[in-house]
């Protein structure tokens, strides 16, 4: 009787052991599935959830917030790309039309000078967005090779004297405000090109007659560096799109100022790859404060 029920109970017992897996790890064949349809020209589709609160339910709950977080990067490199190929076929096309203007006739030196003179300045707003691309690019993923410290004081001293470089001619006015020591970790030079950044948006879209503060010192436990200005402001809703690349709000668009939409975007990607924020607060109408703060060494 052992004899014939052993391989009996053998069998059934592999029987059942094998639909039960078969059972038990279905969902994971489906969620295998799902995962190969996936692809990154559609990242929309999500693994279903049993509903169990199981495993199997968290292992795909975090697979679905891992594939927003992959959707949410390729709509920004997408929209990135997309927005760096508009701004470098604006000065490229003036370049062309210029070269082309002046290959069609014969033309004295003077028309020649002009020419050259427009094909130079289309040239050096490439370099300059090149430059700026480059810099977002190295803020963006990390890409800060120095680390040593850092005296806020001195580099506000050395914005200040930039920024009343910059103000010469227009007719504002760069002070400084309230200064104490401070010192912080990090690349002086990228937080200095972060500063000059906010320094000469303030300078530019200042009025005549307005003026630009900077200020700097500890402040609960962090260091800070506001940049203050008596410009138009920014609306309520456009406080945070100042931030993204390549956003020029219709203030902008509308004066005379001249820039690539990323000065802003630099500044807060070297200022959030040393740990520290980057924010405004704006009043339209009576300008806006720029405040860095980055953690005390």
């Amino acid at each position: 009787m052992l004899l014939a029920l052993i391989p009996l109970g053998l069998g059934l017992a592999t029987a059942g052991g094998a639909l039960v897996a078969r059972r038990a790890l279905s969902p994971v064949g489906a969620m295998s599935r799902t995962a190969r349809r996936i692809t990154a020209a559609d990242l929309t589709e999500r693994i279903p959830a049993r509903g169990a609160g199981d495993e199997l339910d968290h292992l795909a709950e975090t697979l679905n917030a891992m594939l927003v977080r992959l959707e949410a990067a390729f709509v920004q490199v997408r929209r990135f790309a997309a927005d760096a190929a508009h701004e470098l076929r604006t000065p490229l096309t003036a370049l062309r039309g210029e070269l082309e203007v002046g290959l069609r006739a014969d033309r004295s030196p003077e028309e020649y000078r002009r020419v050259l003179q427009s094909v130079l300045e289309s040239v050096e707003r490439l370099v300059r967005l090149a430059e700026d691309l480059l810099a977002l690019s190295r803020a963006s993923s990390g890409g800060l090779v120095r680390s040593g410290p850092v005296d806020l004081e001195a580099l506000v001293l050395g914005a200040l004297d930039a920024g009343a470089r910059l103000a010469q001619g227009r007719g504002v006015t760069v002070r400084l405000g309230a200064v104490e020591p401070a010192g912080v970790t990090g690349d002086a030079v990228a937080l200095e090109r972060a500063l000059l950044n906010l320094v000469d948006n303030a300078v530019r879209y200042t009025p005549s007659g307005g003026k630009v503060e900077l200020s700097a010192g500890p402040a609960d436990g962090w260091a800070e560096i506001s940049v203050q200005d008596s410009g138009p402001g920014i609306a309520p809703a456009d406080v945070e799109r100042v931030f993204d690349p390549f956003v020029r709000l219709e203030a902008a668009r509308a004066g005379e100022t001249e820039g690539t939409g990323l000065g802003l975007a630099i500044a807060r990607s070297i200022v959030t790859a040393h740990a520290g924020t980057l924010t405004v607060e704006s009043t339209p109408g009576a300008g806006s404060r720029f405040t860095i703060r980055l953690p005390r060494s």
